[in-house]
């Protein structure tokens, strides 16, 4: 019975927990309660996919991002308050220090409700620019919804995002429009390699200020604008930046909306979908990818001609700590990615592949890493080089960073070592040296031949009075 009832907790357990890969626990920052009901499909959605929802208003004097040093939460929901900022246990420091302890934000602007400065400037440290006029908004006189903005023209369609390179993973594309009101556009840095835009504003799109008749000049015209955009930090936590929470709400979620630019029909958005996808990708339920064994060893080759130190090392020996120079090795590293609620063999796009570097204080050798065979959870990457003629402290990394995904930075040290006194070939084996030692054997039988000369040729002695005597 006890082992009945630990199998059954074991099953529940899986059955509550959450999707992510880095936790259940979500705290959502609204300042009005009233207003959740607006998002009570999206609410539901993250439930469904076993998130433990927890609200609390900014200016709650109890609300806590760290417990005893540790994050109380694993990630955060922030959506626009209507005063000033989110209070002195949401500033901007707190917030950066969520990143850095591995915590997942998703941040909400609004047009309706300036954006406080706190949080200007938070996006600033992170390489993202707001509009100075805290009133801008983006509109688009082609692609707008003709029946919520047919004056304003600022309730945007936009298609399936296309800015993405094709060697990166898109997890963001719907097949209908998706309907972003009122968004806040945003310029990102080109100096961080950490930013990478999810959804940009149309060509024929710029942001405006409607309280402004004068303004000639606006913020960002076109690709500029982004109206979501992501930031993923080196520990792999991810920030996210969504030009509007309107588009969260369940009136957007059901919506039907009518545009010459997707044929002049009515059509239901693609909102609810995207968001699901935006937020599984924020929380870490998507491009998750995972190291499984990490194995480098000799090639049978390099032992079985003599040249290896299997002596030493042992011929079947994985991952020793000690090569010698010249030596042929072969390295295999195995990749996952976790999809939702599972591990899949990880497959980099077309254009992309994962790379080795052996370096010491830079890489000797950069070698692409082929797919030579999968698991149930991965894929097993390989190559196989000969070591350098140098010896001295080396490292296998794999360093992968790609946009939307998770960081990759696997490093083993080895020690490359000289040729031992008894590992050198010897001279009869080198071609190279037979003019070497064919010069001594010719100096040899020189000597040999002038000292028997020497020897035979002696002066012949005289005899008899007359003969001179020799000294």
């Amino acid at each position: 019975m006890r082992v009945l009832f630990s199998l059954l907790l074991v099953a529940l357990l899986g059955v509550v927990q959450a999707l992510s890969s880095t936790g259940s626990r979500l705290l959502v920052v609204i300042e009005e309660l009233a207003e959740k009901e607006k998002y009570s499909t999206f609410w539901g959605d993250l439930e469904s996919r076993g998130y433990r929802l927890s609200f609390e208003s900014p200016k709650s004097e109890t609300l806590r991002l760290f417990k005893h040093g540790e994050r109380a939460y694993d990630h955060l929901l922030l959506l626009p308050p209507k005063s000033k900022g989110f209070g002195p246990n949401l500033t901007p420091q707190i917030l950066l220090e969520f990143v850095n302890k591995a915590g997942n934000i998703l941040l909400g602007l609004s047009a309706t409700s300036p954006t406080p400065a706190a949080i200007s400037s938070l996006l600033l440290e992170l390489d993202i620019h707001l509009p100075p006029d805290r009133n801008s908004v983006v509109v688009d006189h082609f692609s707008y919804d003709e029946k919520s903005a047919g004056d304003k023209h600022d309730v945007l369609l936009t298609r399936s995002p296309k800015s993405l390179r094709p060697d990166v993973k898109n997890y963001f594309a719907q097949n209908g429009p998706i309907a972003v009101p009122r968004a806040v556009g945003h310029v990102l840095g080109n100096a961080s390699p950490l930013l990478a835009p999810i959804l940009r504003a149309q060509s024929t799109s710029y942001a405006y200020n409607p309280k402004d008749e004068n303004d000639e000049e606006p913020f960002a015209v076109g690709e500029q604008l982004s109206l979501v955009s992501a930031f993923q930090a080196r520990n792999s936590a991810r920030f996210t930046v969504l030009g509007n929470t309107e588009m969260l709400e369940d009136e957007w979620f059901s919506a039907q909306v009518k545009s010459s630019a997707f044929g002049g029909k009515a059509v239901a958005t693609a909102n609810r979908n995207f968001a699901s996808s935006l937020s599984a990708w924020t929380f870490q339920e998507l491009g998750v990818l995972k190291v499984g064994r990490v194995e480098h060893y000799l090639n049978d080759a390099s032992e079985k001609s003599g040249t290896g130190n299997s002596s030493a090392l042992g011929t079947a020996q994985i991952n020793p700590k000690i090569y010698r120079i010249k030596n042929d090795v072969t390295f295999t590293i195995e990749l996952s990615e976790y999809d939702t609620d599972k591990l899949i063999p990880f497959v980099p796009p077309p254009a992309d592949t994962v790379q080795l570097e052996f370096s010491m204080l830079s890489p000797f050798h950069r070698l692409a890493l082929q797919p030579t065979s999968r698991t149930a959870n991965g894929t097993l990457f390989s190559t196989s080089f000969t070591l350098p003629d140098q010896h001295g402290i080396f490292n296998f990394r794999v360093n992968y960073k790609r946009p939307f995904l998770t960081n990759i930075d696997e490093k083993r040290t080895v020690t490359v070592r000289h040729f031992a006194h008894d590992e050198w070939p010897r001279s009869f084996v080198i071609s190279a040296a037979w003019p070497w030692i064919g010069g001594i054997g010719v100096t040899a039988v020189g000597w040999l031949a002038f000292v028997a000369l020497w020897l035979w040729s002696e002066p012949v002695r005289g005899k008899g009075k007359g003969a001179k005597k020799v000294q």
